[in-house]
């Protein structure tokens, strides 16, 4: 069943709540971020997914700080970069992500970026989650961009004993990209799907099948975008700098799209707008 509200949440498997829909702030400028964030928390956001890569973790951490809501009610998401994988480079950058989120206590999920830098360094990245984990800095652990190869390899390291626990698989996910094996892998365990450029960066609003269910239904072919990542049970993290817009995106509760209306949106195709690393990353 399809959330009811923009404050509805899945439970994770770590035993924390993650609202239904983040905002994110990939590209979002520092100067900016703040207002914007802080506006989107205004409007009925929970839940802000930021990263170390973006170079706004501060600014994010600062508008849940003086949004004015009770930190409790706000889920906040970084990411170790690529740039700092293996043991040693992970756990300086989560301990400058945990210092730039200082204010909040702790940050609520952190992935590991994308799998780049082979087995030793992903897992000794891991492993350096779980320690910050345990030290009770972070809430709860994921991965961005994982293939089905390194998910298993992760998997499988948990298991031997490495900790932690798989909590949220975070991609790049529409209906011209829709990573279903992956998808399937990571519900199956009942891992939550994030889904990042829900709106496919907004080059396929003119799409013949787009336009005609946004008229049906009388919404924009952004919350067409955003409904059908919500029934599919994934996360949808849109951004934008446009009051009207960070609004708008929120306006998706009171529309259901049919069977033959998600069909529709079922293409046989793997066209993604950003880089692919669940693909590209062959080690």
């Amino acid at each position: 069943m399809a959330p009811t509200s923009l404050q509805s949440t899945y439970k994770l498997v770590s035993g924390y709540e993650i609202p239904v829909v983040g905002f994110g702030v990939y590209q979002t400028p520092p100067d900016v971020t703040e207002q914007v964030t802080r506006k989107a928390i205004e409007i009925g956001y929970r839940h802000v997914d930021s990263a170390k890569y973006y170079e706004n973790e501060l600014e994010s951490a600062a508008a849940i700080l003086n949004s004015g809501i009770d930190r409790s009610k706000l889920f906040y998401t970084s990411k170790v970069p690529t740039s700092c994988m293996g043991y040693e480079k992970a756990k300086k950058a989560i301990e400058e992500s945990i210092a730039a989120a200082k204010g909040l206590g702790y940050i609520d999920l952190m992935l590991i970026h994308a799998p780049y830098g082979g087995k030793e360094d992903r897992l000794g990245a891991w492993r350096a989650l779980v320690e910050a984990q345990k030290a009770g800095h972070i809430r709860s652990l994921g991965v961005s961009n994982y293939g089905i190869k390194q998910l298993e390899e992760l998997e499988e390291y948990i298991k031997n004993g490495g900790g932690g626990q798989i909590t949220v698989g975070q991609y790049e996910i529409h209906p011209w990209c829709p990573r279903n094996d992956i998808a399937a892998w990571l519900q199956k365990r009942n891992i939550v799907v994030e889904a990042y450029s829900p709106l496919v960066q907004a080059t396929r609003m003119k799409e013949p099948v787009l336009q005609e269910l946004a008229k049906k239904h009388g919404k924009t072919e952004a919350q067409i975008l955003i409904r059908w990542s919500l029934q599919k049970g994934y996360v949808p993290l849109p951004k934008s700098v446009t009051e009207s817009r960070i609004l708008e995106n929120t306006q998706v509760f009171d529309v259901s799209l049919s069977d033959e209306d998600m069909a529709s949106l079922n293409f046989n195709t793997h066209e993604p707008v950003c880089w692919d690393p669940a693909r590209d990353c062959k080690i």
